[in-house]
Parts: C-alpha cells; sequence; structure tokens
C-alpha cells in the first residue's frame, strides 16, 4: 500500500510542479518530502488512517488546483475519486479506491 500512496502523492504533485520542456518530478524530488514510501509507510505500520488520508487530501487539494478547481470536469473527477479515499473508515478497505484514484491522477498528469 505505501507504494500505492506514494504513487498518488506523485502524481498529484506532478500535476502542480511539472512544466511543459520542465524537468520531472521524480519520487527523490524536493517536493516529494513527507510523501514518500517511507513516510507512508510509517503511517502504515502504525495503523495511523487519518494521518494516510490527510496526506492524501493535502496533495489532490494541491493536483484540484492545478486542474482549474472543482468546477472543472478534471477537478470534478478528481474530487469524486478522492471522496472515495477519504470516505475510508478503516485501513484495509483503502486500498480499491486508492488505486482508482493513483490510476485517474497518472492519467491525467
Amino acid at each position: 500500500m505505501e507504494l500505492t500512496l506514494e504513487a498518488v502523492a506523485l502524481f498529484a504533485l506532478k500535476l502542480v510542479h511539472e512544466e511543459n520542456g520542465g524537468s520531472p518530478v521524480l519520487r527523490d524530488d524536493p517536493v516529494m518530502v513527507g510523501y514518500d514510501r517511507e513516510a507512508f509507510g510509517l503511517l502504515v505500520r502504525q495503523g495511523d488512517l487519518a494521518g494516510i488520508l490527510a496526506k492524501v487530501d493535502e496533495c489532490v487539494a494541491q493536483a484540484l488546483l492545478a486542474v482549474g478547481g472543482v468546477d472543472s470536469v478534471l477537478g470534478r473527477e478528481l474530487q469524486r475519486l478522492a471522496e472515495g479515499v477519504q470516505n475510508v473508515d478503516q485501513l484495509d478497505a483503502l486500498s480499491a479506491p486508492l488505486a482508482t484514484l493513483k490510476d485517474y491522477l497518472k492519467d491525467i498528469q
């Protein structure tokens, strides 16, 4: 799950920080500090669902701004998928909505 969480953060932050013709955002990029596999791994091992959801929400909020907010077509879908993640109440139920969110972010970045 840590890898999927890191991928969600990476694809969301790519939307925010990458520019056409610019350097790509990579996993070891400074914007990924606090959103890397180890940071998420610690939260997963601690069972800190609230902490995980807060970190995902931070990334999604930035990505929403980058796609034009919730009033844009991409933003509405991103918001809908993010709500699916935020509505999870148990850590073991996070995988499916998180994977869907990751795939969407990957497709639109």
